[in-house]
């Protein structure tokens, strides 16, 4: 629906129009056949539904006549935005544009009608997702350039619409999206534009009451850039330079953009007006020309060196070159001088369009990536559009997007299956899924998804995640999820198998000794203890196997033990319980007192060259205790009167009993490495060892008969050694 405020051409006109504008590149014969198609179309039914009382013709025609005028004339961009509409509604299908024109207008056509897509989504436009999923769709660069034009057409459309939902989405989706675009495409005229009616959509007060303002002081404007340019016209004069200057006053958007962040009046603004110097001068000269008017300038002027931007040397990321100084100009006024060549303000009104040079990039990165890489701004022979054919919107080759049945969009990347899809919008839908709906037809979980899917997941409450998932999943955290997944149902069902061996083990009265059962299960061949439980459990082996390899396995070692070691180094008593037998008189007690019957406190199991004291107990036996025993500090504060002074003789030989706890990989050659290492030493025994392990990670005591602490000290240090272990300390 146009302003009417002003009569709108019609239809003829508007043909007539663009017909003048792209005649320096259209065939003759393209417009009598878009003529014929339209007419067919007609006579066939075809009535172009006016999508909020927009004609879609109208829309075409001043869509191309201002990418003629905007950007450049290029004849398959003019073609292809003018049969879209057609193909879109099925009235002429891609093989015919082909025939007709060739295999590059059916290709921009196909970009357009794949883009159009989207907007029926319902998909949220304001994320940097959408932006992504456009360019990825887009496949050519001409697409996005023909969409930014015609986003300018509707946004000049729309103004005093009755719809004004419709108008302040559009002006957002213009502001966010096509408006950065345009920026990044070095068309600077459309992207200020589009901010500008973003603005006067979006707050219309505010607009009006700058370009109000702004009208106000027009004539005082004008007459102080007049003063300002005229000195600097004279200077320039003299130097024989050909030149073009002229000032203008920032966009309206651009100010309140100014007024939001500095919080100031219009008076105040930093830089309102701005002076443009355009040179006449040949390629090798430019940057050495550009720098001497910059400095005729700054000699006449005082300049602010913080506000110098020199995008000579370095240009741009979207080809944009220019040198930018802020003086301080009369009335004590900032202004900003923009100093370029006429190529560099071709470039800078048209942007890259109007001077092309395609260098064969591949970047995964933002639009700005790849346009890093364009800095030769050249003119080209075949017209400034035309290396633009082969230009592939490739940005974003290693990711997808993809939508869900509400309009929620997701990027994954390139490969990613159904499966992936279901874990990245939840880990629980992802585990439970069966399969998807893909655009309207069921797929498998390992199907692979292209950007502008549609996908409704399948799920069942019996599902669960399998191990051959992890073939085909690509995202982090699909692969965790089922990793995990996998493992807590791996040790829920390596605690079942622990318990039936145990069972099995009890009910025919064997005890099993932890050390001897992980030489059994690294025997069997499993080499993690999880690994070993989850086969009894699975019934993959017999219980029964395992009980006669441990007792073979026992029966063999416990013969050659016995063989090795005399009875005196293997004492099956109680560790903890020293009786003297008038002969063992390692410890003092009292006042040099020797062979006094007393007990190893079990509570800290002192040994040989701990600092100990005694303990009268109520039973009137004396109890050994560590000085740093966790109960020490309450025995001594409730019964100071009982305390022995207790001190070793100097005579070790005896041996007692020390824990040790480790902590390490789930792994069986630790546990053999660790019992080897204490079997190599000549004066330490191994008690008893008691291991668990879950989620990959063991922890275990062992009991040692050891002579002292040193002794003790000197085997934690080996057994720290051992690769896979983790942490080795003294437990009481």
């Amino acid at each position: 629906m146009e302003d009417k405020t002003k009569k709108q051409p019609n239809i003829s006109e508007l043909a007539r129009r663009l017909a003048k504008d792209a005649s320096v590149v259209s065939e003759p014969t393209d417009f009598t056949t878009l003529r014929k198609i339209y007419k067919e179309a007609r006579e066939a039914g075809y009535s172009p539904a006016h999508t909020h009382g927009i004609d879609p013709l109208r829309r075409s025609l001043e869509t191309c006549i201002s990418l003629c005028e905007m950007v450049s004339p290029d004849r398959n961009m003019i073609v292809a935005n003018l049969i879209y509409n057609l193909c879109a509604a099925g009235v002429i299908d891609i093989t015919r544009v082909e025939q007709l024109w060739d295999a590059d207008v059916a290709h921009l056509v196909n970009g357009l009608m794949k883009v159009s897509t989207l907007y029926g989504k319902q998909t949220v436009v304001k994320t940097d997702n959408f932006r992504r999923l456009l360019m990825a769709l887009a496949d050519d660069i001409r697409v996005i350039i023909i969409m930014i034009v015609d986003r300018l057409t509707l946004m000049r459309a729309i103004n005093h619409h009755p719809d004004e939902k419709f108008v302040i989405d559009t002006a957002f989706e213009a502001n966010y999206l096509y408006a950065p675009l345009a920026h990044r495409l070095g068309l600077y005229k459309i992207k200020s534009e589009l901010e500008d009616m973003s603005l006067k959509y979006t707050a219309r007060a505010t607009y009006t009451k700058i370009a109000r303002e702004l009208n106000e002081t027009k004539a005082a404007r004008d007459a102080y850039i007049a003063s300002f340019i005229a000195p600097v016209k004279e200077r320039l004069d003299k130097t024989g330079l050909k030149y073009e200057i002229k000032g203008r006053t920032k966009s309206i958007f651009s100010i309140w953009n100014k007024l939001r962040k500095q919080q100031v009046e219009l008076s105040g603004i930093y830089d309102l007006f701005a002076i443009r110097i355009i040179l006449d001068v040949p390629p090798e000269d430019e940057k050495a020309e550009c720098w001497r008017v910059f400095s005729i300038v700054t000699d006449m002027y005082t300049s602010n060196p913080k506000r110098l931007k020199d995008w000579l040397s370095i240009p741009k990321g979207n080809g944009y070159e220019s040198l930018h100084t802020t003086v301080m100009g009369p009335d004590n006024k900032w202004v900003e001088v923009q100093i370029r060549t006429r190529r560099m303000d071709l470039v800078a009104e048209k942007g890259l369009a109007a001077h092309w040079k395609y260098k064969g990039i591949k970047s995964e990165g933002q639009l700005d990536a790849w346009m890093n890489n364009v800095r030769d701004i050249l003119e080209t022979a075949d017209g400034p559009m035309e290396l633009m054919k082969n230009f592939k919107m490739d940005l974003y080759d290693k990711e997808v997007f993809v939508f869900t049945p509400m309009g929620d969009l997701y990027r994954l990347p390139m490969g990613a299956s159904v499966l992936d899809f279901a874990f990245a919008v939840h880990s629980k839908l992802g585990c439970s899924c069966v399969g998807g709906k893909v655009n309207g037809r069921n797929r498998k979980l390992n199907h692979k998804l292209t950007s502008g899917d549609t996908v409704e997941i399948t799920t069942s409450p019996s599902q669960t995640p399998k191990l051959d998932w992890l073939n085909f999943v690509v995202t982090t955290k699909a692969r965790n999820k089922i990793k995990q997944t996998i493992n807590e149902r791996a040790n829920r069902s390596s605690e079942f198998g622990r318990e039936l061996l145990q069972r099995r083990c009890k009910n025919r009265k064997i005890e099993l000794e932890e050390g001897m059962l992980m030489r059994t299960i690294k025997k069997m061949g499993f080499r993690t203890v999880t690994d070993f439980y989850k086969a009894i459990a699975d019934e993959t082996i017999d219980v029964n196997d395992v009980i006669a390899n441990y007792e073979l396995l026992y029966s063999t070692e416990h013969k050659a033990e016995i063989e090795r070691r005399s009875a005196e180094e293997f004492e099956l008593m109680d560790p903890n319980e020293r009786l003297n037998d008038g002969n063992d008189d390692i410890l003092v007690i009292g006042d040099n007192i020797k062979g006094v019957n007393y007990k190893l406190s079990k509570c800290c199991n002192p040994i040989f060259g701990d600092q100990v004291f005694g303990f009268v107990s109520s039973e009137g036996v004396i109890k050994i205790h560590r000085t740093d025993c966790p109960n020490s500090r309450h025995i001594r504060e409730r019964y100071p009167y009982r305390l022995i002074r207790t001190r070793w003789s100097g005579k070790a030989g005896s041996q007692f009993a020390a824990t040790v706890r480790i902590v390490g990989n789930d792994d069986i050659s630790i546990v053999t490495n660790i019992t080897s290492i204490i079997n190599k030493e000549k004066d330490v025994n191994m008690r008893n060892i008691s291991i668990e392990s879950h989620d990959g990670i063991f922890s275990g005591f062992l009991v040692l008969g050891i002579n002292n602490t040193d002794a003790l000290n000197n085997i934690i240090k080996k057994i720290k050694t051992v690769k896979g272990v983790k942490d080795v300390q003294r437990s009481n």
